[in-house]
């Protein structure tokens, strides 16, 4: 399944059974509908994520980030002590495209990161003569 959502809240990354590492996070989706009588309404509905692959990801995994997940989608329930049944969506996650991030170092300013872009176009130093062209 492919489904475009918002991270909740910053991932989370646990390590189970000595050295795997899996990162958690949730993805809320949104549907905005007009009714017949043109009452404007709005559903959400969460995912908890699994993703197993790089465990470096969850540093750009931050709450209220935009993200498109491809991977495995299923319902899970469970009955409460009450009795009454709950259900989750749970998705394996074979990829993750990160369209926005809300992520900022401290350390970081955005002139900062424009100038080190510059320097990364430019060449990254004074010693372009040696260029082929």
């Amino acid at each position: 399944m492919l489904f475009t959502g918002r991270i909740t809240a910053n991932a989370e990354v646990r390590t189970i059974k000595g050295d795997k590492q899996v990162t958690n996070f949730t993805v809320a989706l949104n549907q905005r509908y007009k009714t017949k009588a043109g009452e404007k309404k709005e559903k959400t509905a969460y995912v908890n994520c699994s993703y197993w692959v790089n465990p470096g990801l969850a540093v750009y995994l931050t709450k209220g980030a935009v993200v498109e997940i491809a991977g495995w989608v299923e319902a899970q329930t469970w009955t409460q002590q009450d009795g009454t049944v709950k259900a989750d969506l749970i998705c394996s996650v074979d990829n993750v495209k990160l369209f926005g991030s809300t992520a900022a170092k401290a350390d970081e300013t955005p002139k900062a990161k424009k100038a080190e872009k510059k320097a990364v176009a430019a060449g990254g130093g004074d010693d372009d003569d040696d260029l082929p062209f």
